[in-house]
């Protein structure tokens, strides 16, 4: 793996030439440490150094970036299987906000 993608405030960075395991833990230690300036890239192309504050209740989305050649791991979400292929969206079985109203199959 080249390339860590991180989703931050809403904007993306990346991190390279680091393991998903490196990055997690550094992010781990920031949060247990109650802060921490995580190192990123910031741009394509010619990468700007950039800097993210982690603390304790910041959302912070990691994005690992196989390279082509790289089989899937056991660590990497499976690819999404749409049972229905037809399309159509699942039917809703959790919790109502209107209970009283009846449902449209």
């Amino acid at each position: 793996m080249n390339r860590i993608d991180i989703s931050y405030g809403g904007q993306w960075y990346s991190i390279g030439n680091r393991t998903l395991d490196e990055v997690h833990q550094e992010i781990q230690e920031g949060v247990a440490a109650g802060q921490h300036w995580l190192a990123v890239n910031d741009g394509e192309g010619s990468p700007r150094p950039a800097f993210l504050f982690i603390t304790p209740g910041v959302p912070i989305a990691v994005i690992p970036v196989p390279e082509p050649q790289d089989p899937p791991t056991d660590r990497q979400a499976p690819a999404f299987d749409d049972p229905d292929p037809d399309g159509l969206p699942p039917f809703w079985r959790g919790p109502r906000i209107h209970p009283d109203r009846q449902r449209s199959v």
